[in-house]
């Protein structure tokens, strides 16, 4: 049993083909070029949750600029073009619900982003409520790699 575990061991921690590692490196830094130019807003009030989607953005790719509050973030959407707002719910002075219908009211719609609720709330009808308020998806906190990865992917 233990020659099996070693063998499996050996397998793979062995070090992968040079070859391959290239083509590997070369893929990600062209998918890096390609997604590295799309503008992308954290509307988030915490300082943690902040740092946190924005080192999760940095590691797929993804530069983002942080408004700690809705009336910031929908002052940055209406003069400057994002792709993406990753809008959290519950913040200071206006909450994500009334910054998105805000920019939904008030940008144009060929320059509009995709809006994504970030929220704590994940109970029956929450979704629906962040949908109807014009987001285009939700996230619930805690916020996972791999969620903001699928998202992305659906939308850009």
């Amino acid at each position: 049993m233990r020659n099996f575990f070693n063998a499996l061991k050996k397998h793979f921690s062995a070090p992968a083909d040079k070859g391959v590692q290239m083509d590997q490196t070369q893929e990600a830094q062209k998918q890096q070029a390609v997604v590295s130019d799309r503008r992308v807003l954290v509307a988030e009030d915490n300082v943690i949750n902040q740092k946190l989607i924005s080192r999760i953005l940095k590691s797929l790719g993804y530069a983002s600029e942080i408004a700690s509050n809705g009336k910031e973030a929908l002052s940055k959407v209406q003069t400057e073009r994002y792709d993406i707002v990753f809008m959290d719910v519950q913040m200071p002075e206006m909450d994500g619900y009334e910054a998105s219908r805000q920019i939904l009211h008030t940008v144009p719609k060929d320059r509009r982003p995709v809006i994504i609720a970030m929220t704590a709330y994940a109970l029956q009808g929450d979704r629906e409520r962040c949908l109807e308020a014009g987001m285009d998806d939700y996230l619930s906190k805690p916020i996972l790699i791999n969620d903001v990865r699928r998202c992305l992917e659906k939308w850009i």
